[in-house]
């Protein structure tokens, strides 16, 4: 029997896409099926007047879809990043202390577990989720799952401080990029899914701490807002990229880099994200 997949506090676990109404969900659920070869898995009943759907890969959970969103839920349309926590009522009272905004109250989310959506000092969303039935992304860094969610802001340096205050979080520069880091996230890998991860990764051309890696922080693009942003794993960026369009997306710009080729889509709703497929060197 596969070992569950689980989140120590403090590390990104789960992400979702809320949308105005069911119309939009029907779009949404298209979209994203045809492109990430999602299926679809209700979480609510049918009469419940908001629908979650949980987008599944392989037969394990990898993200969710819901709608309409609730009139309370500030914002437009777009991904939105969960942090793990072990009480969410403590860490959003946490949030408020520290200076950020609690903008939907921790609440049920169904049998699954406990959550409240939030943003930082600066306006940015997140987030947290306490895990009951669902424990979060099942599938995670292959073709069609989610690969890491980054922190794109205007201060790189000084954003992530809320962030490591409340969460524990460690950034390491690494003169190319800046690395979010849960010190211990790796222990609990190599105990759980992924034993000799740091065996592994020892050889490899990779930075020091990559184990406990859960996303990076990235200065904006021109035209770009500040945001919490979602990527997803694909076998072929050009591929993907097609895809999107002929789906309704939009290719907004494609990058290159020594280990990826990355294009940032928006869907038809207008959410954006990151699809990204893994080119290491050799």
């Amino acid at each position: 029997m596969t070992m569950a997949r689980t989140y120590p506090a403090g590390v990104t676990s789960w992400v979702d896409l809320e949308v105005a109404d069911l119309g939009a969900l029907d779009v949404a659920t298209r979209f994203y099926g045809d492109l990430l070869g999602w299926t679809f898995q209700p979480a609510t009943r049918d009469e419940a007047p908001f629908r979650y759907l949980i987008a599944r890969l392989g037969g394990q959970d990898a993200a969710g879809l819901g709608g309409p969103a609730s009139p309370d839920r500030p914002g437009g349309t777009e991904w939105t990043t969960y942090i793990a926590v072990d009480d969410t009522a403590a860490t959003a009272a946490a949030v408020a202390r520290a200076g950020g905004q609690v903008l939907l109250p921790p609440a049920d989310a169904g049998e699954g577990g406990r959550s409240a959506l939030c943003a930082d000092p600066d306006g940015l969303r997140f987030g947290l989720f306490q895990a009951r039935r669902r424990l979060g992304a099942q599938v995670t860094n292959q073709p069609g799952a989610w690969n890491f969610s980054d922190l794109h802001t205007a201060d790189p340096e000084g954003a992530p401080a809320f962030y490591t205050a409340l969460f524990g979080w460690e950034v390491s520069d690494l003169g190319f990029a800046r690395m979010i880091r849960r010190p211990g996230y790796g222990d609990h890998l190599e105990a759980t899914v992924d034993p000799g991860i740091r065996e592994r990764q020892s050889g490899a051309m990779v930075p020091p701490g990559f184990a406990d890696a859960i996303g990076w922080v990235a200065p904006l693009a021109p035209d770009e807002a500040a945001h919490w942003h979602v990527t997803f794993s694909v076998a072929d960026r050009d591929d993907a990229a097609a895809t999107a369009e002929r789906l309704g997306g939009t290719v907004i710009r494609s990058s290159t880099s020594d280990w990826t080729r990355e294009a940032v889509v928006a869907d038809p709703l207008g959410a954006q994200f990151t699809v990204s497929q893994f080119t290491p060197p050799g």
